[in-house]
């Protein structure tokens, strides 16, 4: 079976292909052998040329604010790769720096037919790849292998939100949502005499955060991510509670996605076959609505709006209604340094900001809430986005994602949202206080779990 060509990009239809060389698979955001669209173009190019896959990774000392909590998590993802990529006698390349200092070159020594790279829409990733391949002359492809539905196919345009998207997705969802071929094992005289990456200095080149721990409740790499989809597809009933954050509700797959250590679609599948019972609040709907509307819609958004982390990347409206209450007083105001350390007025506050610290993931009801109460604690909406992605991206394992530029967003700016009543401070974005989270869950017992930190004395 052939990738779909709406899947695959020519980023520079004026440069000719060659015969000769292998061809390269650059991988970026999908970290993965199984289920990965772009490592099977790559092969399905290769045999057309004749020739072989080679893969390559860069993997730059430090990235956004993440710390050794996630590049721990990556670089473990990383050495089964490897050992993956081996088994199919699939030689792979670690450069150690970015991209267009240390890939650029390596293309010009290797001089590859073709160049095939994974899609992702954030900002420092598009720039990249403009990079190199403005200092190189091999052709590139791209290929969406981490939504479902390919971003640029679904949607030419930022979205307005979920409701103007669905729709479109909805209507190609049966020509993209189906299964994988699997990936075919070259000729092992490809590898033969290729050195194993020597990981520990690998380790050592890292300029990272290193107070801020790895987590040990969830196990890094694809194998991992294909138990733990197992695991959740067997308990899908608890779906039901995902609003819940004293109860094991949501998945926990989000750090396998953002690696790219498990497919989406993959998930996208193994839920579908469960099927839905049609009635309202089915947990199989409610998680597809989660997996492709919701986190496609995210990554729509940083595609097409290039300002996706700033102010000014919100809607008129919200910037507009943020800015008639910039001045109106606050009843507290704190600096990073307490929003950090958990250490405001605000007990549930401060136990959300504990549960980040600590196990590197924050239930994303309580994320509205954490990131809505640094809207109203501020001294401005400016502030309080730059602090919600910080604490974002330098604690949570799926930081430094669409999904969560977009959490932030939406709750500090409105994004994907609409006007709602008038009131202090928020203005026309929507309000969220500590009672209706009692009225949701048992806000106590949620406090008493995350009571203590671990970082911070």
């Amino acid at each position: 079976m052939s990738v779909q060509q709406e899947r695959v990009r020519d980023l520079t239809p004026d440069r000719p292909t060659s015969a000769r060389g292998p061809v390269v698979y650059w991988i970026n955001r999908d970290r993965r052998t199984r289920d990965n669209w772009a490592l099977l173009y790559a092969q399905e190019q290769a045999r057309e040329r004749g020739t072989h896959v080679e893969a390559v990774f860069c993997l730059v000392p430090t990235f956004l604010d993440a710390a050794l909590r996630q590049y721990d998590f990556m670089i473990k993802g990383l050495e089964e790769l490897e050992q993956e990529l081996l088994a199919l006698n699939i030689p792979f390349t670690l450069l150690l720096g970015a991209p267009p200092d240390v890939l650029a070159p390596w293309i010009d020594e290797r001089r590859p037919s073709l160049m095939v790279t994974d899609f992702e829409p954030l900002r420092i990733k598009k720039q990249w790849l403009d990079a190199v391949i403005s200092a190189t002359s091999a052709p590139f492809h791209q290929v969406d292998a981490h939504n479902v539905v390919p971003c640029w196919h679904a949607s030419p345009k930022q979205e307005f939100g979920a409701y103007t998207l669905r729709p479109k997705l909805k209507k190609l969802l049966t020509h993209f949502l189906i299964d994988f071929p699997e990936v075919a094992a070259q000729d092992a005289s490809h590898v033969e005499g290729q050195a194993l990456i020597d990981w520990s200095h690998v380790r050592s080149t890292l300029r990272v955060n290193t107070s801020i721990a790895p987590v040990e409740w969830i196990t890094p790499g694809q194998r991992a991510s294909e138990v733990s989809l197992k695991e959740f597809v067997g308990r899908i009933e608890t779906y039901r509670d995902r609003n819940d954050p004293t109860k094991v509700g949501q998945s926990r797959l989000s750090p396998y996605f953002h690696f790219g250590q498990l497919a989406p679609q993959r998930a996208a599948l193994e839920i579908s076959r469960i099927g839905s019972t049609g009635q309202e609040g089915d947990p199989v709907d409610a998680f597809l609505e989660e997996l492709i509307v919701r986190r496609e819609l995210s990554d729509n958004f940083t595609y097409y709006n290039h300002n996706y982390d700033t102010f000014e990347g919100l809607a008129s409206w919200a910037q507009s209604t943020l800015n008639d209450h910039r001045n109106d007083p606050r009843d507290h105001i704190y600096m990073l340094e307490q929003w950090e350390r958990a250490t405001t007025h605000d007990e549930l506050w401060n136990a959300a900001q504990r549960e980040l610290i600590t196990t590197g993931r924050l239930h994303g009801y309580m994320r509205m809430y954490w990131a809505k109460k640094l809207l109203e604690w501020s001294s401005t909406p400016e502030e309080a986005l730059a602090y919600g992605i910080y604490l974002n991206d330098a604690y949570a394992l799926d930081g430094r994602d669409p999904n969560g530029y977009v959490g932030v967003a939406w709750s500090i700016g409105g994004v994907h949202d609409r006007a709602w009543f008038e009131r202090p401070v928020y203005g026309k974005i929507r309000y969220m206080n500590a009672n209706g989270c009692a009225r949701k869950f048992d806000v106590k017992t949620y406090i008493r779990t995350y009571a203590s930190n671990t970082l911070f004395p």
